[in-house]
Parts: structure tokens; C-alpha cells; sequence
């Protein structure tokens, strides 16, 4: 059998979504028709939108799309090349210059997304007889990251302080050790146990990497992250952050010091052989920016509404696990079932998104349930009741029993 006959048949075999799809369960690649806000429109009806990660509802923002809209009229809709050739504009260099500032590092790096930043820091900064080590439940661009550098990757049991000492311990005192851990945990909504890792990390002579895409614009004074929200700026080496989330744009940060920087933007590779970000991602991510630090209220809202949420789903018998942040995870702890109540809530009109192995185990299978600071007590109260609901139904939520 050829090369090509053999890619075929293996490309042929998978079959995984075509079957989940046979059982009409499927619930990936939805099309939204309409922008991003707590309500969207799918398949021409009106959905609540508690599957967004653009926590402080910025995606629409008038003030986002006139920046958007100038950037183009001076630069064009794109740089076509990398920032180490081309593809740097001023405009990049201030946006890097109010990262910086705004995290409390010497200088950032802004990548074209927060996937490429990972990929090309920890790809970058440590050698091969060198230690990434990183919480099993960190990001996967975390995880490929590591891969890519041909350190020793060690791995920790999530957020267990003792288990990441005994990690160190196994290290060598004369090699490089980065510590790199998100800052909020994407799907269980937890946060790193920062004050403990600062800690170690002194002892046994490690750096500490954050990564801070669900943390920026939700932790901290004025959503500056998780380092300032712990008072650790100074003692974490690198931050790293994404526009995707809080900042209602496309792209990605790392900030440290100036010699990090300087390193980086010769060796990091994901920086130097990608395009820069368009000029409209960069000025709304500024514009973000200047809109997070001149209205907290947009920060108050989302813990409000995160407390409402988190208060509801539990007197409503839903395990939301550990979470403490508007990431609100809600254990189901079986795929296929995860799948059943995330189409039966978008028929009733509620967007979730499913988590399912292989990302996690089976048995930790969840629907992730996301709040804006855009999102109204009603719109809250409506989601949580369809859900209570639809759980009964299907027997999810304990003590029914199934009446499907």
C-alpha cells in the first residue's frame, strides 16, 4: 500500500464526528449570523449567548469598532509580514508599550494570537537539559509549547502545591526550571494557587510563566490580571496574555523584562516566521484597553452576575466544581450526555459550550458556562432556569430519573 493510500484510509477511518452528527448531538462549528454579544442569532433565532469568553462584553462596543474602523483607513487591512520583517507598525509599538504598562512589566511582545505566544516562548527560552513544568490541566497551547522546546516536561497535579515541590525536587539545582501555569484555568474556572507556586519557585531557584488569557480584564485592579489580584507582579517573570477574551480582539501578549523581550523577538520563532496582527486588531485591543481602566463598573457587573450565576446554578443541584471566577464549569461527567444537554439548550435557546474527553476525562466531562458583564439578571435567571429544566429531563441533575 502507497504513502497516499495509507493517509487516505486513516483520514477515511475517522468517523467520530460523522457519528455523533448520525445521532444529531453534534455541537461544534455553529454558525452565528449575527456579533457577538449576550444574545446571538442562530439558524435565524435568537439564543442566549453563555458561551462567549469576552467577559466584559466589549465585541460590540461603539468605541472598539470606530478604532477598528480608522486603523483601516490609515494602514489597511493587513501588514503582510512578520513583525521581525515587515509587518511592525507604530501602532504595534504602542499597543506593546500600554501592555507593558498595564501588567507592570519593562516591555511586551505582541504575537498574532495567544496560541503563538506560548508556542514561541517556552519553545524558546529553555534548552534541551533545561525544565518546563506545568499544572496537568494547563491550556494545550501551554503543553505544545513545552513540547516544542526539547526541555524535560514534568507535570503536577492540578493546583497541588506538594505535588509540584516534588516536581521540583526532581530537578537539577544548575538547570533552568519554568513554571508556566495559567493564571485562571479555562475550563474549571479555578485559580492558580499563586502566593504557593511564588514560593516555591524561590526555594528551588525556578521562574514562573502565567499565562493570564482568562485572568486579564477579570482579576486584578482594573482586571490587570492574577499576579496583581495576589500582589506578585514583581516576583512572576513572564505574563502572558491574549486579545481574544477580555479585549474583544484577535492576538497575543508576553511582557517581562527588556532583555527578555530582546531574546524573544530574535529566537521565537512563532513571532518571527508569522504575519503581525492586522492594524483593526491592534487598535481595538487598545481601545479595550483604555475602556477597562476608565470604566471598573464593567468589572463589578461581571462579578455580580458571576455570584448571581454561581448562586443559581448550585441552589439548582448543578456541581460547578472549584470555580471561582466567571468561568463556571458544570460537571454533567459523561460525553455523551454532554453532548445531549448542550443541543437540547440551544433548541431551548441557550449556547453552552461541551468539554469532552479526549480534552478531559469522560468522567469530568462539563458544559462550560461563561458570564458577561453584559449579561442581565434576566438573561441569567432565564438560562438557568431552561437548564434546571432540560437537566431534569434527561435525568442529569440528582434524584430524577430520566424521562427521555
Amino acid at each position: 500500500m502507497t504513502s497516499q493510500m495509507m493517509l487516505k484510509r486513516k483520514m477515511k477511518g475517522y468517523d467520530i464526528p460523522q457519528k455523533i452528527q448520525k445521532l444529531g448531538l453534534y455541537p461544534y462549528f455553529r454558525i452565528i449570523e449575527s456579533e457577538q454579544d449576550t444574545v446571538v442569532r442562530i439558524n435565524g433565532k435568537e439564543v442566549l449567548m453563555f458561551g462567549s469568553n469576552s467577559y466584559l462584553g466589549l465585541t460590540n462596543h461603539p468605541k472598539l469598532k470606530e478604532a477598528s474602523k480608522a486603523a483601516i483607513d490609515k494602514y489597511g487591512s493587513g501588514c503582510a509580514g512578520s513583525r521581525f520583517l515587515n509587518g511592525t507598525l507604530d501602532l504595534h509599538l504602542q499597543l506593546e508599550n500600554k501592555l507593558a504598562s498595564f501588567v507592570g512589566k519593562e516591555e511586551a511582545l505582541v504575537f498574532s494570537t495567544g496560541f503563538q505566544v506560548n508556542l514561541g516562548v517556552l519553545s524558546a527560552l529553555p534548552s534541551r537539559h533545561d525544565y518546563v513544568i506545568i499544572d496537568e490541566l494547563d491550556h494545550a497551547c501551554i503543553i505544545d509549547g513545552a513540547r516544542l522546546s526539547h526541555a524535560k516536561v514534568l507535570k503536577y497535579r492540578h493546583n497541588d502545591m506538594a505535588s509540584l515541590e516534588r516536581t521540583l525536587e526532581r530537578c537539577d539545582i544548575d538547570k533552568v526550571k519554568i513554571i508556566a501555569v495559567d493564571g485562571v484555568f479555562s475550563m474549571e474556572g479555578d485559580i492558580a494557587n499563586l502566593p504557593v507556586i511564588q514560593s516555591l519557585a524561590q526555594k528551588y531557584n525556578a521562574n514562573i510563566m502565567l499565562d493570564d488569557a482568562h485572568g486579564l480584564g477579570v482579576l486584578g485592579n482594573q482586571g490587570r490580571g492574577t499576579a496583581d489580584h495576589f500582589g506578585l507582579t514583581d516576583q512572576v517573570d513572564l505574563i502572558m496574555g491574549t486579545f481574544s477574551k477580555s479585549l474583544a480582539s484577535i492576538g497575543g501578549f508576553i511582557a517581562s523584562d527588556k532583555d527578555t523581550i530582546n531574546f524573544l523577538k530574535h529566537n521565537a520563532r512563532s513571532l518571527m516566521f508569522s504575519a503581525s496582527i492586522a492594524p483593526a486588531n491592534a487598535a481595538s485591543a487598545m481601545a479595550a484597553l483604555d475602556i477597562i481602566q476608565s470604566e471598573p463598573e464593567r468589572i463589578e457587573k461581571l462579578w455580580a452576575n458571576t455570584e448571581l450565576a454561581r448562586k443559581l446554578l448550585n441552589q439548582a443541584g448543578f456541581d460547578t466544581g472549584q470555580s471561582v471566577t466567571p468561568v463556571i464549569p458544570i460537571y454533567i461527567r459523561d460525553d455523551h450526555r454532554t453532548f445531549q444537554i448542550t443541543n437540547e439548550l440551544l433548541n431551548e435557546g441557550v449556547f453552552v459550550n461541551p468539554i469532552v474527553s479526549p480534552a478531559i476525562p469522560n468522567s469530568s466531562a462539563l458544559i462550560r458556562f461563561s458570564i458577561m458583564a453584559t449579561h442581565s439578571q434576566n438573561q441569567i435567571k432565564e438560562a438557568v432556569s431552561k437548564m434546571e429544566k432540560v437537566a431534569k429531563r434527561l435525568g442529569i441533575l440528582e434524584n430524577e430519573i430520566s424521562t427521555v
